[in-house]
């Protein structure tokens, strides 16, 4: 499967989320290789997945961000759904490029140091 299949399988509405959704992504993570992993999108450094993200009927989400990195991170959910280590963002309600670019910062940051220890 290819990024363009996955889009394609994707209603309108969160197709639209998801494109936006892998913008800010990649701009917060340059030098970063898109790929898929799990039958969904990611970015990873390497060869290795740093970030999943998927579109679904009523909501995008990214992964893994579970509630204690969040609070190591200093980074407030907003009132998104947090389960398993994936944030929700319902389509009616995308989160803003600005936060999505401050979790995937941090996310890489992590892999960074935890794949130097």
């Amino acid at each position: 499967m290819t990024y363009s299949d996955y889009l394609a399988s994707l209603a309108p509405v969160a197709r639209r989320e998801v494109r936006k959704l892998r913008a800010a992504i990649r701009a917060a993570a340059p030098g970063a290789a898109d790929g898929i992993s799990y039958g969904i999108p990611c970015i990873k450094i390497g060869d290795r997945p740093v970030v999943w993200y998927a579109g679904w009927k009523q909501h995008t989400s990214l992964y893994p961000f579970s509630a204690p990195f969040l609070r190591a991170s200093r980074i407030d959910p907003r009132g998104y759904a947090i389960m398993k280590g994936t944030i929700r963002f319902p389509l009616a309600e995308p989160p803003s490029a600005a936060f999505v670019k401050r979790l995937v910062k941090a996310r890489v940051a992590q892999f960074r140091k935890d794949t130097r220890a």
